[in-house]
């Protein structure tokens, strides 16, 4: 239901509308993420190699590269959000199905870029949400925005070991087609302002002048380095580690709540209490030292228990620097630019979420889990030395 707020003359939404769409949003993420914990363990137990393992883990994040970018401009232009959202929904549950039906590698890896083109309809579901506030409260809508975000990932990926070691590894495909499908029934029900949102279609030209802030170039290849770190670990090979030293499947749900908890409590400390306090740059290295050293750690820890510890703090630590990068992408772009600049930098970052796990595959199949794990300390070490060089203040990365 809409209500116009009678001082703005700007969309004022029911408390309904807002909680459809926030279980909407929720379902979303639960039907990408039920399975994530589980798959690279799950493609071992059906004989894939790690370098097999690292070409399906890297679909997903080639095909967000290849057509994040593209979806935003199409959505602009035609000033709807609803449909992408809907498409969202269908790829995700016809990937999740997928998964089901093959297991040759042609199979899987088509099944997981399936799911990366579900995970590239994001941005209509954030510009969609947003245009239900003014454009003075567009950053707290963002910001809430994010928390249902986390929570969704949080609840399907809590689930997935459960589901795993209750009924088969099977289950959590079957839950996240079953997420996907409920959402898209609720999308039909979604609001979405007559005549789309106010926000103007996204042209070359801006695309070309906000290329050339140095900010947004080097915090985009920031952000392709921490996306490497994540893609590689939890969202990786982090599990596959667990379950080689001892791992059940309801104890890589335990992984999960001991990295992704903490993960979401510095992404809420990091830009509203330590950014200010010490420094957007200053608390972005620090979370790249401490995740490059808790990656570089995990295949020496011999128990799971001290996995957990080490995870947590891998997960705190990554938790510091993806939502600083994420505000540092618009912070030098003039304000009407700024979608044009976040749509680029979302696209670039996906870079990270291909080549990291793709790498990280070959190098484990000749060095073993090993070596992956050093290539993501790597990732994270050129990251901490580049903010160095760079300069520790917004001022000086400028220059």
């Amino acid at each position: 239901m809409q209500i116009t707020d009678q001082q703005t003359n700007q969309p004022r939404l029911s408390r309904s509308s807002h909680i459809l769409f926030i279980v909407a949003t929720l379902l979303y993420w639960c039907s990408m993420y039920t399975y994530v914990p589980i798959l690279s363990p799950y493609l071992e137990s059906i004989d894939f190699s790690y370098a097999m393992i690292g070409v399906v883990l890297g679909s997903y994040g080639l095909m967000q590269l290849l057509i994040r970018f593209p979806i935003g401009l199409s959505s602009d232009w035609l000033r709807r959000r609803k449909p992408f959202m809907a498409l969202g929904f269908v790829t995700s549950a016809v990937g999740c199905l997928m998964f089901v039906l093959f297991q040759d590698i042609i199979g899987v890896t088509a099944a997981r870029a399936m799911t990366g083109i579900a995970a590239s309809t994001w941005v209509a579901f954030s510009v969609l949400y947003a245009s239900y506030f003014t454009a003075e409260s567009a950053t707290k809508a963002m910001g809430a925005i994010s928390v249902v975000t986390v929570s969704g990932q949080l609840i399907g990926m809590g689930i997935s070991g459960i589901a795993a070691d209750l009924w088969g590894w099977s289950s959590t495909f079957w839950l996240g087609a079953g997420c996907a499908l409920l959402g898209g029934s609720l999308i039909f029900f979604v609001f979405e302002p007559k005549g789309g949102t106010s926000r103007a279609p996204i042209r070359f030209k801006d695309l070309a002048s906000v290329t050339k802030s140095r900010v947004l170039l080097r915090v985009s290849t920031l952000s392709v380095l921490a996306h490497g770190v994540l893609f590689i670990t939890m969202f990786g090979f982090t599990p596959s580690y667990a379950v080689s030293i001892g791992a059940n499947k309801l104890e890589l749900s335990l992984l999960v709540f001991a990295f992704m908890i903490p993960h979401a409590a510095a992404a809420w400390l990091s830009g509203g209490k330590l950014a200010p306090r010490y420094g957007p740059w200053r608390t972005a290295i620090t979370g790249f030292i401490i995740s490059g050293l808790c990656t570089l750690s995990i295949p020496f820890v011999p128990m799971l228990w001290l996995l957990y510890v080490t995870q947590a703090l891998n997960g705190f630590a990554q938790g510091l620097h993806m939502p600083l990068l994420m505000g540092l992408s618009i912070q030098s772009v003039q304000p009407d630019k700024r979608a044009t600049a976040m749509g680029f930098y979302q696209a670039v970052y996906s870079a990270g979420m291909f080549s990291g796990p793709f790498v990280a595959g070959w190098l484990n199949e000749s060095f073993g889990l090993r070596g992956g794990f050093v290539f993501g300390f790597i990732l994270a070490a050129i990251a901490a030395i580049l903010i160095k060089r760079w300069g520790l203040s917004s001022e000086s990365m400028e220059n």
